[in-house]
This record gives structure tokens, sequence and C-alpha cells, in this order.
């Protein structure tokens, strides 16, 4: 049987929390009220997947900044010995083509607005895996979000924070009629609301109601579907109805890699999570000895951007891909792609494969099963576009889609873009290991890619291993530090051909939650982000 090898007594980054432990059930989040409301299931005799459901509903009332009802989703399951992948990413309406855009004056997709709108697959995502792995009903997994939104909820302080500042964005970029709703959903007084202020939406209750009594069919199928098809109509937007019933989420067979002995999983493309893999492909061939010197840290970056540049150039939709996904993980490819690092930084391009702000969310019940959930509206709130009266705000996923018709993303009626989302899940000798994630946009592999390191080579406990310094690749050579970063490190990397910025704040450099099982004891053990307002939840 495995065991985890950690010293839970070395602690050597400075932090609040310390690492959690539980036997009956954990729940990780970036919330407090969302973690308790799925403790509160597990401990009414739901399973971790019922907890996810709770968590993720909830998550789209009590941290509106980073999700919604509108957005996508993704999970990795491990029920009965078996790791199973969800992929609840929502394409790109009908109506939605390179020729209408360009008709329209457009040159690329915007980020705000009713263009960059696809459509939504986090309701799906409950009801599909609670139709496959749910025990308890699903209108009760609803009803701790129904209620936060209904009666309201105080602001907690890294949310507030985050509110102000998409506020203070698109209060002057959101003042087209469309955007009126976002303004008096989440900006009621002309403001965004404060540290401490309760905040609700009885729209936002409405439609938690009308999800949870039809098990999301009225959202694809019934007066919401058609409330949303009305407003786009009217505002010459391009989902439709027809868009909305057509969809279904996806069941998929995770992707991986073998690191020193352990099995890393990822969902395959269209997400982002195939970077990951290929940058510890390239890795694997490399010794790290020590994790606070510099060619360790110059190994992660190298190998993280001859990764990236080959998700830009190749990810989107599988069945679309010019290259398969085999290739660009084969051992063959990362050994190529390994020998271009040398002792001075490069400026990576993509290479040629032989043929052949995201809410994050753990939970772990006392019977094996384990969850990795993710779910976003992408940039903050979205797209900006809040349906009146629903109080959901749809994300704005097309923003990644290309008019370049020749490029691999590019923009077709139907098709799933670039995702940036990304569960990850660890096990090891077919023995799971447990749920791992780092919310945020394009940090998110380079976030996996950092917590597996500090796990797998230098052995630190969840919370030691998500407390590290982060480091994150812009383009090119220039790599932005947290300041916890050593400066005698960052000097030195800069000497390498790095360029060095240093970041005055933590916000960009992802959100992460762990949940290990030790498979002797059955025993959890849990970090969670102090760069969000996170927590564990257990029993």
């Amino acid at each position: 049987m495995y065991r985890m090898n950690f010293d839970y007594l070395n602690y050597p980054y400075p932090s609040q929390r310390m690492t959690m432990f539980g036997n009956k059930g954990m729940v990780a989040t970036s919330q407090p009220l969302a973690a308790q409301a799925g403790l509160k299931i597990l401990q009414s005799g739901g399973n971790a997947i019922d907890a996810a459901i709770v968590t993720a509903a909830c998550l789209t009332v009590v941290e509106p900044t980073s999700n919604g009802i509108g957005g996508d989703a993704f999970a990795l399951v491990w029920v009965n010995n078996k790791l199973h992948g969800l992929n609840a990413s929502g394409p790109a309406p009908q109506k939605l083509t390179i020729e209408e855009l360009k008709k329209r004056g457009y040159t690329e997709m915007p980020k705000l607005g009713m263009v960059p709108v696809t459509v939504p697959g986090a309701p799906a995502a409950w009801a599909e895996l609670w139709e496959k792995f749910g025990r308890l009903p699903f209108e009760k997994l609803l009803e701790p979000a129904i209620q936060y939104a209904e009666e309201g909820y105080p602001v907690s302080p890294i949310l507030g924070k985050y509110w102000e500042v998409a506020y203070n964005k698109y209060k002057e970029g959101l003042s087209d009629e469309e955007f009126e709703a976002w303004c008096r959903v989440f900006a009621p007084s002309g403001k965004a609301p404060k540290i401490g202020e309760v905040w609700r939406s009885e729209g936002h209750g409405d439609t938690l109601r009308k999800i949870a009594t039809t098990k999301a069919k009225d959202f694809y199928a019934g007066e919401l579907a058609e409330i949303m098809d009305k407003f786009f109509r009217e505002k010459e937007g391009y989902l439709r109805k027809s868009d909305l019933e057509n969809y279904r989420p996806e069941w998929v067979k995770p992707i991986k890699i073998n690191y020193r002995g352990y099995d890393v999983w990822e969902i395959p493309p269209n997400g982002q999570g195939i970077i990951t893999l290929m940058a510890l492909n390239i890795l694997k061939g490399f010794e790290l000895s020590e994790k606070e010197e510099v060619e360790t840290y110059h190994k992660q970056m190298e190998a993280l951007k001859l990764a990236f540049v080959d998700g830009q150039h190749y990810i989107t939709e599988k069945s679309k891909m010019k290259v398969k996904v085999e290739d660009l993980l084969s051992d063959g490819y990362g050994e190529e792609r390994r020998k271009l690092i040398g002792n001075i930084a490069i400026d990576p391009t993509p290479g040629k494969p032989q043929s052949s702000g995201t809410v994050y969310l753990a939970a772990a019940d006392d019977e094996g099963n384990m969850i990795s959930f993710i779910q976003s509206n992408y940039m903050g709130f979205g797209s900006g576009i809040v349906v009146p009266g629903t109080g959901v705000a749809l994300q704005n996923r097309g923003h990644d889609f290309s008019l370049d018709p020749n490029h691999a993303n590019a923009l077709e009626p139907g098709k799933k873009t670039y995702h940036t989302i990304i569960p990850g899940f660890l096990t090891k000798d077919d023995k799971p290991v447990g749920p791992f994630g780092v919310m945020g946009g394009f940090m998110q592999p380079q976030g996996h890619l950092q917590v597996l390191v500090n796990t797998v080579d230098f052995h630190l406990n969840p919370q030691a291993a998500l407390d590290a310094p982060r480091w994150q690749w812009i383009g090119n050579k220039t790599i932005e530090v947290e300041r916890g970063i050593p400066e005698h490190i960052s000097r030195a990397l800069a000497r390498k051909g790095h360029d060095i910025k240093v970041a005055l704040d933590s916000g960009g450099f992802g959100r992460g939650q762990i949940i290990w099982r030790d498979n002797e004891t059955g025993v959890l053990i849990g970090g969670t982000e102090g760069r969000t307002d996170g927590t564990i939840a257990l029993w």
C-alpha cells in the first residue's frame, strides 16, 4: 500500500495556515461558506461528489468575481478505483462565425459583450455529476446556494478586494445598455459591495431554484433558455435556445504522464492541462536536487516555456487538433524539447512532434471517493453580460478563439475553444493520492507544475507546497516572481538571461487547493491557499 512520505513539521514558508487532517471527509476551496456547505452535506450522508456539487453551486454566489452559473466546468472523479473525466465546457453558438464578425468590423475576438459568450456548461456539469455519482436528492444539493443568494452573506476580504478591482475596470467599459443588468446585480448601490457588507441576489436564487427542481433542464430547454434566447436576439447577440438545447457535457478519458513514479492526470484538450504534462515530461530528464537553487528554477521555467508555446500553438477541441495528444506527450518528443534547455534562457518557439480570473475545489469522503472540480466565467466576471432578472453572469470564453481561419483554434460554430481551467489528480501504483488544482487563467498549468515539483521532488506537505513562492512566465523571456523568492535567486536568473519582474501583489499567481489520502490509514491531508479566502472544512 502506498503512503505519503512528508515531514509535516517541515514548513519552510511563512503562513498562518497549517496542513489539516481528517478521516471522515474534507472539502477545500477558496470560500469558507462554500466549504462549510459541502461539509454539511457529507455529514448528512452525501458523498464527495454531492459535496462538490453543493460547494460549486455556492461558489457561484459567494465568489461571483471568479465564476457563475453562466460559466464552464471540468472534473476528475475517483470512484470505485477508477478515474473519470468530465468536460463541461460549452461550444461557440451556431450563428457565431468568422465571416459574420468580420462583416461587423471585428479583427479579433473581443473580451466583453455579447460576442464572446459561449454555451455555459456549469449547470449541466452539476446535473451530470449527480446523475452518474450523486447520492442525495439534487434539489437538496442546491439549497445552501439558494439560501446564500436570497438571504445574503457578508463579503469576505479577498473577495471584496477583487470585486472593487472588477467594478473599477467595468464601470467605464460597461456603459452600453446591454451591461445595465451587470451593474444592477453586482453594483446595486452604484459601487462594489465593501468587505463585510451583505450582498444578495434574488434573481440568482430564483435561477438556482429552477435549476434544482428540473435538474438543470430549465436552464437548457425551458423558461430560462427562452429568456436567454430573447435577450440575445434583442441585443443582436448570437446565443440561441437551440444552442442550449443541443448541449451535453462530455465524459472523457483523462490523460497522464508518469513523473518520478507518480501518475499525473489532467483533462485532455480542449483544456490546457496537457501543458503541465508536457513540461513535466521535459523536466523528468533532469535531477532537481535542491529546491532553493538557481538551476532548479531555471530548468522548471525553461521546460514550462517550451510546453506552453506548444500548447498555445496546438491546443483546441481535441477532434480538431492537428497533432495527436500522445505525440505531444511521448518520451521522444520530451527528450527533443529537453535538448533545447541550456544555461541561458531561451525565447521559445513551437516544436513539431512526429506523428505516431476561476474557482477550484477538492472534496473527499471516507468511502474513498475523491473529486477535483473547477469552474469559471473567465477574466473575473466574464463577458459583463448578465441576463436580466436571472442573476446569470455569462462567460467570455469565446475571447480565446482566433479569427484567423488557418489558426488551430480558429472560431467555428459549435466548436469548443482552448480552455484555461484545469483540474488535476495524482495517483501512485494505481492508488489515489488525491485531487489538486491551482486556479488563475494561464497561471494554472504553471501552478500545477510548481505544486507537483514541490510535492514529488522536494517532499513538501500540502500546505507548504501551496505556500511556496511562485513564478509565472509572461511571454518571451519575461518571468514574474513573487517577493518571497530570494533576491539572490532572482539576480542569478537574470544573469542567465531571464527578464525578471518582481510582483508587488500575489493575486496573479494562482490560488490552489490540495487533498491527499494516506492509503494505509485512510487519513485525508489538506492544504488551502493563503492567496485567497481559502479554507478547509473537515471532520
